[in-house]
Parts: C-alpha cells; sequence; structure tokens
C-alpha cells in the first residue's frame, strides 16, 4: 500500500499533520477497499443524477464517467495505489479521479458526504453479497431434495436424547433440514428487502442546499426508493445487523447438520461416507479420515455469533447521527459475509456426493426398540387405554433386554404373555417397513410423503423465479 497523496480533503481546518500512529489508527482502506465496485456505481449515480439537476454539464458528467471506469479498471488489473493517507476506499478513488480529469474531479462530490456515501455502498454490496448466498443456499437445498429422493426408502433410526426413539427414512432426515434452509432463505429474502432503500443525498447528516433529485439515483442504482430520514440514513446499521442474526441461524442450522454428519461417519455410526475431497487425514494415524469440513464449520458459527454480538454492541449506544464506531461496522459484517458465503458453498458442493450405508442404517433402527411406540398404538386399535397400552410394551422391551431379543424378533406366544389382545397381525406394525409406512400424512415419514414432500420444496425453489 502507497501513500501516493498524503493531501488531507477534509485539511483546510487543521493546523498540523495527523499523527503518523493516528492515521494509521483511524484509517479503514486495508479492509473497505472490497467496496470499491459499489463506490464506484454509487458515484456514477450521483454524477448523473447532479447532471439531471444541473449541476454538472454533459461534458463534466462524461468526464467523471471515464474516469472512474479508467479507475474500475485499474483495481481490477492491481494497478491502482492505495494510500493510507486517504484513510478509506472513498478519498482513494476521489483523490484519483482528480488526479486523472483536474477539477472536474472535485466536483463529484457536491451534496453528498461520505457518511452518506459509506450507507449507500454498504447496502449495494450486502445486496450482491446476499444474492451470492442465496444462490448458494438454494443450490445446498437442491442438494438436498435429491438426496431425499434418492433415500426415500433408505431406513435409519430417528432419535430424541441422541437415544433410537422411531425409524424414519433417511430422506424425511434431509427434508427435516431442508426446511431448516428454507426459513433461512426468507430470513435472507426479507433482510434484502429492508435494505434496498438508499441513503445516497443524506448527506453528512442534514441533507443538502442543492437540487438533488434521490428518487432518480436511487431509481439508478436498483434501490426501491430513497430513505425517509436523512439523520436515521447514515446512522442506521440495523440492516446489517439484522443480516448478520439471519447468518448466525443459519451457521447454527449448518453446525447442527455437521454434529450430525461428523457422528454419522464415525466408525461407531457408520451411517454415510463422505467423498474424500472433502477430508483430510492425521499426521501420525494412516488410517484416519478426518471429516473436516463439517468440524470447520461447526466451529465457525462461533466467530459469526461473535460478529453478531460486536455489531449489537457497537450500535448499543450511538447517539444520532454519524459517530466513527461505525467505522468497526465492516470488518465483522464482511466475515459473515465470507463464512457464510463459503460454509454454504462447502455444503452444496458435499452434500449430493455423500453416500449412504442403507444396511448400516437399517441395522441401527432395529437395535433399541424403535418400534415399542407402533406396538402400543397397535393396542390401542385393539381397545386398550393406552396408559395400560404404555404399561404393556414397556414390560415387552423389558423382557426384549433381558432376552436380546428386538420386538419383532419374538413369537407370537412370547408378545402374548403381556397381552392376549395381540394377534398374529402385530407383525405387520412390527417391521421397520410397516412401522415408516404407517405415518402416511402430510408430513410424515412414510416413503410416498417423502417424496410428495420432496416435490413440494422443489415447487417452492422453482418458484422463487
Amino acid at each position: 500500500m502507497t501513500d501516493n497523496n498524503p493531501i488531507k480533503p477534509w485539511g483546510g481546518r487543521f493546523s498540523e499533520a495527523t499523527d503518523q500512529f493516528v492515521e494509521r489508527f483511524t484509517a479503514s482502506v486495508s479492509f473497505d477497499q472490497r467496496l470499491y465496485h459499489h463506490d464506484i456505481n454509487g458515484s456514477l449515480a450521483h454524477a448523473a443524477m447532479l447532471a439531471k439537476v444541473g449541476v454538472l454539464s454533459p461534458g463534466e458528467l462524461q468526464q467523471i464517467k471515464d474516469g472512474l471506469e479508467e479507475i474500475r479498471s485499474e483495481i481490477e488489473a492491481g494497478e491502482f495505489n492505495w494510500s493510507v493517507s486517504l484513510e478509506d476506499v472513498h478519498m482513494n478513488i476521489e483523490a484519483r479521479l482528480t488526479e486523472k480529469i483536474g477539477i472536474t474531479g472535485k466536483k463529484l462530490h457536491t451534496g453528498r458526504s461520505r457518511n452518506d456515501q459509506v450507507a449507500t455502498d454498504i447496502r449495494l454490496y450486502l445486496r450482491d453479497e446476499i444474492a451470492v448466498i442465496c444462490g448458494e443456499l438454494q443450490r445446498l437445498q437442491e442438494g438436498l431434495i435429491d438426496l431425499a429422493r434418492r433415500e426415500a426408502n433408505t431406513i435409519m433410526p430417528g432419535f430424541t436424547h441422541l437415544q433410537t426413539a422411531q425409524p424414519v427414512t433417511f430422506g424425511h432426515h434431509m427434508l427435516a433440514w431442508n426446511e431448516m434452509l428454507e426459513r433461512d432463505f426468507g430470513r435472507l429474502r426479507d433482510c434484502r428487502e429492508r435494505l434496498n432503500v438508499s441513503p445516497l443525498g443524506a448527506a453528512a447528516l442534514a441533507g443538502t442546499t442543492y437540487p438533488i433529485d434521490r428518487h432518480y439515483s436511487a431509481d439508478l442504482l436498483g434501490f426501491s426508493g430513497p430513505t425517509e430520514n436523512s439523520l436515521d440514513s447514515v446512522s442506521d446499521r440495523d440492516f446489517a445487523i439484522e443480516f448478520s442474526a439471519a447468518a448466525s441461524l443459519a451457521m447454527t442450522h449448518l453446525s447442527r447438520f455437521s454434529e450430525e454428519l461428523v457422528l454419522w461417519t464415525s466408525a461407531q455410526f457408520n451411517f454415510i461416507d463422505l467423498p474424500d475431497r472433502f477430508c483430510t487425514g492425521s499426521s501420525i494415524m494412516p488410517q484416519k479420515k478426518n471429516p473436516d469440513v463439517p468440524e470447520l464449520i461447526r466451529g465457525k458459527v462461533g466467530r459469526v455469533n461473535g460478529h453478531l454480538i460486536s455489531l449489537l454492541t457497537l450500535m448499543k449506544s450511538q447517539p444520532l447521527a454519524y459517530n466513527k464506531d461505525n467505522q468497526e461496522d465492516k470488518e465483522p459484517l464482511f466475515d459473515v459475509v465470507d463464512t457464510l458465503r463459503d460454509s454454504l458453498k462447502a455444503y452444496a458442493d458435499m452434500m449430493p456426493a455423500i453416500t449412504v450405508n442403507e444396511a448400516v442404517t437399517r441395522e441401527a433402527a432395529l437395535r433399541g426398540f424403535s418400534t415399542a411406540t407402533d406396538l402400543a398404538d397397535y393396542l390401542v386399535g385393539k381397545g386398550l387405554p393406552f396408559r395400560d397400552a404404555h404399561e404393556v410394551v414397556g414390560k415387552s422391551v423389558a423382557y426384549g433386554i433381558e432376552q436380546s431379543k428386538d420386538l419383532s424378533q419374538m413369537s407370537l406366544e412370547e408378545l402374548r404373555q403381556f397381552s392376549d389382545t395381540i394377534e398374529e397381525d402385530v407383525f405387520d406394525v412390527l417391521t421397520l417397513e410397516g412401522s415408516v409406512a404407517a405415518r402416511d400424512h402430510y408430513g410424515g415419514t412414510a416413503p410416498s410423503q417423502v417424496l410428495a414432500a420432496a416435490d413440494r420444496a422443489e415447487a417452492r425453489l422453482a418458484a422463487r423465479g
């Protein structure tokens, strides 16, 4: 990073140069330069608006347009010299524009402040990033829906308290994950709608005396309209907090997925195999295949949650309007964006490639008396009160533990010692296949319902456009 222009654009009021340490300490260009694309787009819209209201001539507008596009090309080619002395991305670009086109470059800042400029840049940046994140999220959902269809008949144990509860299908489990992601998508969509208003023209805090057209610049930038209040426009960071809250919840969901994948890939479970390209080995134990991607994502939720708390704390005591504190919004926000986007990409790439060990998941569902509730329901159907049926099944399970037999492995005579209402048809409900097939209702785990739910989930994705 080069200090190519140490002259401060605001230096007229000051009688001495900024302390070099303070200069470095207060500069943000090392991290906010990633906003260059949105800063240039915001400046192009502002310049077009200034020309529309007669502040800039058509020739001056063209000079500014050409100069800004040349600067964009310099940045993208890695040929732009960023200066700490110029503090941030905005002043670096403006100084370079003035260097390129002369006095016309100094006219670009007419009717605006860095306060509304940065507020506009961040909204433009986050709007674009939410679109990318939603794309990765949808790609993951598509993978889960396809996997659910593929494994609609694959039986596995369903758990409560991490103890075997009732048999479910693997496809049903994947669609449970999809429902979490569907809510995440909705939160991100709502967040994008609320942030999509333009602060441009609010200037420092009170607006400007120039005859600006805020609706015009908002339209040029694809905003739904301008913000309503100039004070709120430059100080509002609710949208960054809201996004981080949605990201924290999405990362929590991914962390829950990761916990299950880590368990399922262990030798003790062996429910699934992850592709080698998503795993690593051990430097000392040659047999190891570690699920590093799920483990790392499970760990990354902590940093995202921490950034949410940082942003909430940043804003909790700020008076209106803009304060220098707000410079601290960017690094946590940028890291939340990067972490969520990359975590979703990793999952979207990984999930379609997993292999389910169907024989293992089925055998696991046979352990732990997972059809006990089916036996109770059967007895209720024969006229026994549920509490009496519950007691009968409890005694049957105790017998099974003593004899090392699952309910489905007992003979009719063995079962009838606990209730003479049990008949030969009991074995229709004690099998794993019979158990899952019996949950044949909307939202249930029956294979036919899993396929229907997958169709509905896919239709929701298609309806997004």
